[in-house]
């Protein structure tokens, strides 16, 4: 598998070195941005290739790693060389294989979304947490054994999921990570309202948000469910509601919270939550 890296930013930077020190082959790499491409290649012991046809033609597998849009548009480009036999691959969590090359098999060649559920925040340092990361793949049939066994070997965990389900795949993705920040907004935002400075809150809510954290991930999200939901605590919750500045608050508090009651519910059947479900309603 030699492969070659269209954009040069943090995910061509962090994957292609990740991939270099673990034995794999990477040719190079082509940008629109001829430096980053340099900067790339002296950081991965590849190529700086110049033409897009160069390293279309020089690498068997090609990774597209842009923003969705100019995913698509530069396969327009590809498509109209020989990339019979090539593999194609993309890290969009949203996308899917089929969405950024539709016309793939007809061309002879074989399509994947290959996405690091990892945050990568820097070109220099990101490979090397890399090995702890776990990747979702899809995409064309006839490939697929040779990722999921790459990173196999490479220690990493691997998921195949089907291409119909990257939106919900992506949504997962966001749920447990974007929106948590939005929750932690609004947290800091009555807390400063308390006179609590960002520093102190943050500070207050560590050993708070990290123990939460740590049961969720033992025990999953049902057992570490506590708070004034579980206990039905009806007054509490309403006041609540109360104290909220605008609706926008108040909904999203009451989302969740309608959410929580759903799963306390299964979770404690001998409970009544119907009044606490009423009140949570919109």
């Amino acid at each position: 598998m030699n492969i070659g890296f269209i954009g040069a930013g943090k995910v061509g930077f962090s994957l292609g070195r990740y991939f270099a020190e673990n034995g794999v082959s990477v040719t190079g790499y082509f940008s629109s941005h001829v430096q980053s491409a340099t900067e790339a290649a002296k950081f991965t012991g590849s190529q700086v290739f110049y033409e897009l046809s160069d390293i279309v033609r020089e690498s068997d597998t090609i990774f597209l790693t842009l923003p969705d849009v100019a995913v698509r548009e530069l396969y327009g480009k590809i498509r109209e060389m020989d990339i019979k036999g090539k593999c194609l691959c993309h890290c969009s969590c949203a996308m899917s294989a089929e969405d950024a090359f539709p016309d793939m098999r007809e061309l002879g060649a074989s399509g994947y979304s290959i996405h690091p559920l990892f945050p990568i925040s820097s070109k220099y340092e990101t490979f090397k947490e890399l090995h702890s990361a776990f990747f979702s793949i899809e995409g064309s049939e006839d490939r697929i054994d040779e990722w999921v066994s790459l990173f196999n070997r490479l220690g990493n965990g691997i998921k195949v999921i089907p291409g119909n389900m990257k939106s919900r795949y992506h949504a997962g993705c966001i749920m447990a990570s974007n929106l948590v920040s939005a929750l932690a907004v609004q947290s800091l935002k009555m807390m400063k309202e308390c006179g609590f400075s960002e520093t102190e809150a943050l500070k207050a809510f560590t050993p708070l948000i990290m123990s939460n954290v740590k049961r969720i991930l033992a025990a999953g999200p049902e057992e570490a469910v506590a708070g004034p939901v579980e206990r039905n605590e009806l007054e509490i919750v309403r006041r609540h509601i109360e104290c909220m500045d605008d609706d926008i608050d108040r909904n999203m508090y009451k989302a969740v919270s309608r959410k929580l009651a759903d799963i306390v519910q299964k979770k404690h059947p001998e409970t009544d939550y119907s009044e606490m479900a009423r009140l949570l309603n919109y």
